[in-house]
């Protein structure tokens, strides 16, 4: 397959944000750069927003959601909603290569992530006609009907990760387009270029001015006044724990509802008996699959003891043969971390490995020969010998690190799985159906993968225990969360 041109060729040139169904710049007239990961080139500027930009954002939403949006029937947002797949389909590879070229994303990985953003737009296109209420049989005296109606609960306030920026976007925008709700949506400052081609692909579609808003900025400068703002009415945020519970104290001021899908240290239990030829590439990849970057990553690997020095050396191996390089090569499989800050904190924790102990059996080196000089690469990293208590085995990494750990019984292993603050996500390896529904049901985790990894659904709710967040987003879970309940009460004697 050959790489599409993309529109905005990525070669430096100024970007404008989106607010009310134009293109406009920041108050401030001030800027920020954008890098290709993989070598560290400008590839666009783009406006740096601070707080008055989120106040005339806001406004555009709420101008929006009560003008002629809120006359939009489900029908009418069904089908804008399909336009929207329509025109996602049509420039899918242009929205690849926006992501590859801005965060680093392999393309080959990239493009098969269109079954399941396209998946996710039809999905919520289906849903925008199967919202309703209940008829509620009540106890009060005399004829009153009671009854529940499902509304939208007003302008979302959106913040996301670069890590992945088109599902990210559409998982906040699309269940808000379906329910009646506007968004303003505030993208990584390191990565905001996809975000903004979706919203011209959004405008094409024909979605009404000021229903979806784009605003370029940073966390502290744009992200904390959307947070705080008393005009918005929700927000959803995805990205780390710290700032989660930012957000949290950020919303208090209005009580906004909150959606956070956060951090994880996601175990991946190998049984005795699991098919090791399966288990092996996909435990690898629960972890290398976006350089470690996914906040699901099985990046604790507990490896039943008697199959343990087998499966790390297998798994070594695989590492070792992954290809390495710019994720715009579609024979790339590991591409870069996302900045120089990011491998300076990936190479942090590679030291304190070896420094508590734990024995480096591959990787565990910045990649710098060649081609690979100017980027953020880091080679896939194996751990053995690792305890619970070390760092690499306690605190979310962000990068290509596993940490190898044995385990000697199951009722041990689910007690250590369970040993931490975070509850996103799980992986079980084993033949036998019984110990999959008892590890299944154990495992403190949002999602719980057996045989498998990775795999997310539109029609399966996904988030957090515990410190991971709350909320769901896939599902008719999902849709709830931007959706007030009211009661209604008629007497009809």
């Amino acid at each position: 397959m050959t790489t599409a041109q993309p529109r905005h060729l990525l070669d430096g040139s100024h970007r404008r944000m989106f607010i009310g169904g134009a293109w406009v710049e920041a108050v401030s007239g001030q800027t920020m750069e954008t890098r290709n990961p993989a070598n560290g080139v400008v590839i666009a500027t783009v406006p740096r927003a601070g707080k008055k930009d989120i106040e005339r954002a806001v406004a555009a939403a709420r101008n929006a959601f009560d003008g002629p949006w809120s006359r939009f029937k489900p029908h009418e947002r069904q089908k804008l909603l399909l336009r929207i797949a329509e025109l996602f389909e049509r420039h899918w590879e242009e929205i690849c290569v926006s992501d590859t070229t801005d965060m680093g994303l392999p393309i080959a990985r990239a493009r098969g992530n269109a079954n399941r953003v396209l998946g996710m737009l039809r999905y919520y296109a289906g849903m925008a006609t199967a919202l309703h209420g209940q008829t509620i049989d009540n106890s009060l005296p005399g004829d009153i009907v009671s009854y529940t109606r499902k509304e939208p609960i007003g302008v979302v306030g959106a913040i996301i990760p670069w890590n992945a920026p088109t599902a990210a976007s559409v998982w906040k925008i699309g269940p808000a387009l379906a329910t009646g709700c506007t968004v303003v949506l505030k993208p990584s400052e390191d990565a905001p270029l996809t975000p903004l081609l979706i919203a011209e692909l959004m405008a094409e579609a024909g979605v009404p001015d000021g229903v979806v808003n784009i605003v370029t900025g940073t966390g502290t400068e744009a992200g904390a006044p959307l947070a705080e703002h008393m005009g918005v009415d929700k927000i959803v945020f995805t990205g780390s724990t710290a700032t989660g519970q930012s957000i949290v104290r950020a919303s208090a001021g209005n009580l906004k509802r909150v959606s956070l899908e956060l951090g994880g240290k996601s175990p991946v239990i190998v049984c005795t008996d699991a098919d090791l030829e399966r288990a092996v590439p996909v435990a690898a990849m629960s972890v290398f699959a976006n350089s470690g970057q996914i906040c699901i990553a099985g990046s604790r690997l507990f490896v039943a003891r008697q199959i343990h020095d087998e499966f790390v050396a297998r798994l070594a191996a695989y590492a070792a043969g992954l290809r390495i390089g710019n994720g715009i090569d579609p024979e790339t499989e590991i591409g870069p971390l996302i900045s120089p800050r990011q491998l300076q904190r990936v190479e942090g924790y590679l030291r304190a490995g070896s420094e508590e102990g734990a024995r480096l059996v591959v990787g565990g080196t910045r990649l710098s020969q060649g081609a690979l000089a100017a980027g953020n690469f880091v080679a896939p990293t194996v751990f053995a010998g690792v305890s619970d208590t070390m760092r690499i085995a306690r605190e979310e990494i962000f990068g290509p690190v596993i940490s190898a750990l044995p385990f000697d019984t199951l009722d041990e292993v689910v007690r250590r799985a369970n040993d931490t603050p975070y509850g996103l996500a799980a992986g079980v390896f084993t033949r036998d159906l019984s110990t999959a529904h008892q590890l299944s049901r154990r495992l403190q985790a949002g999602s719980v993968w057996v045989n498998t990894y990775h795999a997310i659904d539109p029609a399966v709710p996904f988030g957090g225990y515990k410190m991971s967040g709350y909320g769901r987003e896939g599902g008719t879970d999902h849709l709830d969360e931007y959706l007030n309940t009211k009661g209604v009460f008629i007497r009809i004697d």
